[in-house]
């Protein structure tokens, strides 16, 4: 089996919309989370500390564009995102990408147990 893609983002959530962002995702829609499972995703979590959102997850499919393109496409998840975007603060405003903005991966411990510089 290949690598999977580690994929890690951040974003900010709007001041007074934590409760309601942590209320859609305690009730994630079942069509929502199908949809992930279906498009390759794995070990998807979102982590909070503060108002500091960060988002991981492990592509394990043969073609993360497709793969991407069809999460874009389903009618359920846009109407997902049309619930949480409110809820999210680009920490970039300005600038093309947001909300959510890309985490460049610099090491990680692999699986024998020594260290990887995952840049270069």
């Amino acid at each position: 089996m290949a690598e999977p893609l580690r994929v890690c983002l951040y974003t900010r959530v709007r001041p007074g919309m934590l409760e309601r962002y942590r209320e859609l995702h305690d009730a994630i829609w079942p069509g929502v989370a199908e949809r992930i499972r279906l498009s390759n995703f794995t070990n998807y979590t979102i982590f909070l500390r503060g108002d500091l959102l960060v988002q991981y997850y492990e592509y394990v499919g043969d073609d993360y564009e497709a793969d991407q393109a069809a999460m874009q496409a389903d009618p359920e998840s846009q109407r997902w995102w049309r619930e949480t975007g409110p809820c999210q603060l680009d920490p970039e405003p300005g600038t093309p990408g947001g909300p959510w903005r890309e985490l460049t991966p610099i090491w990680r411990l692999d699986e024998t147990g020594s260290g990887q510089d995952t840049t270069r």
